[in-house]
């Protein structure tokens, strides 16, 4: 089943000599369950790519498909709805709320769309990432490690269709990257969840199910199986 559809996506930045094509004529589909890499060198247009899908930056031109749902048709506060329900995001910099707890960071998007989290939910969560032990502790009191698996119970707990993680292991040592990557593809695999991820780390994309290099502007599938391409 297809989750995110993109057809013709280009982002241009200024005009006349300062003119900058961010972006050109991108087109790719990412199915359910699939966990797929996107890397290229610093300002060949992977974020760019990213923020786009994530509806925190506009194309130029081009279709952004979500479950089907064109994104870029809604209007700002359908899209902005939509964004929080159906897209969860894991940054490099954790970005928890240093007054809440493990486990109503985790919670928080639910209650942003002014619901109620199920206990059995959240509970879960904390298990498949190894926070039981930690749900009451705040995020100055965990190590970085712990922080971006916060950030990612935090990014599962909508069930969102597609997460959108930038680059996520970028602050963090070769143990804890490898550590968030096992929960990244256990996560996809678990919960058969969607993940498009951004990472400067070759061999962390190499784990995908699939890689795609972005440079200057333009979009190359490596397919599967890559690790000989990405040397």
């Amino acid at each position: 089943m297809e989750v995110l559809k993109i057809q013709h996506l280009s982002k241009t930045y200024g005009s006349g000599e300062s003119r900058v094509e961010a972006l050109k004529d991108v087109s790719f589909t990412v199915n359910q369950g699939e966990f797929v890499a996107v890397v290229g060198e610093s300002g060949s247009g992977k974020s760019t790519l990213l923020n786009c899908i994530g509806a925190l930056d506009t194309p130029t031109y081009g279709n952004i498909y979500i479950d089907g749902n064109e994104l870029l048709s809604m209007k700002e506060e359908q899209r902005t709805i939509f964004r929080r329900r159906n897209i969860g995001f894991v940054f490099q910099s954790f970005q928890l709320v240093s007054e809440l707890s493990v486990e109503q960071n985790i919670a928080f998007p639910i209650l942003l769309d002014y619901r109620q989290p199920e206990r059995e939910k959240v509970d879960e969560i904390l298990e498949v990432l190894n926070l039981k032990e930690r749900r009451h502790h705040l995020p100055s009191q965990l190590s970085g490690g712990q922080q971006q698996r916060v950030a990612i119970g935090r990014a599962l707990i909508t069930r969102p269709k597609l997460i959108l993680a930038d680059e996520p292991t970028g602050n963090l040592d070769s143990k804890n990257s490898r550590d968030v990557m096992d929960l990244l593809i256990r996560a996809s695999r678990h919960y058969q969840q969607t993940i498009l991820m951004i990472t400067h780390n070759m061999s962390l994309a190499a784990s995908a199910d699939r890689v795609l290099r972005v440079s200057d502007g333009i979009l190359t599938d490596l397919g599967g199986k890559v690790d000989e391409k990405l040397s």
